[in-house]
């Protein structure tokens, strides 16, 4: 991969508080990729839901996770990648409650399918975890 498709690489620990920083990141590198506001937008909410399902339930709030992010351009899109050192999770059973079910929380996987173009779990990395990718289509 050549530099100037990476625009992020960053590792943060497994804490709510440390969302407001990644956000800003996010934002900054949909910025960069050209995204518009609305798009930007959505990435920033995708990626955000992303980490807080991987903090509340892959590290079970324990602030001592690691979740490592990677945003790099490709042709006709801005790829994100989370990867966490966590349980390894069973595909299968990952799905949004139903919308009818008026209650707070519970929505972050069906955000994210609204919300990115793509978003799948890729094989498990060396070292064990999950690896996580969203895209969101640029213009080309």
């Amino acid at each position: 991969m050549a530099c100037d498709d990476e625009l992020v690489f960053l590792t943060i620990c497994s804490r709510p508080s440390r969302l407001k920083l990644l956000r800003c990141v996010i934002r900054d590198a949909a910025d960069m990729a050209g995204l518009d506001a609305q798009a930007s937008d959505a990435v920033v909410l995708a990626v955000n839901e992303a980490c807080m399902n991987i903090i509340q339930h892959g590290y079970a709030m324990d602030a001592d996770g690691r979740i490592e992010l990677r945003v790099r351009r490709e042709p006709g899109a801005l790829v994100f990648e989370l990867r966490d050192y966590a349980k390894r999770v069973d595909v299968d059973k990952v799905c949004s409650r139903d919308l009818d079910d008026v209650r707070p929380g519970g929505l972050g996987v069906h955000l994210i399918g609204c919300l990115m173009d793509e978003s799948r779990f890729l094989e498990t990395p060396p070292g064990g975890g999950n690896l996580f990718q969203m895209k969101k289509f640029t213009r080309a």
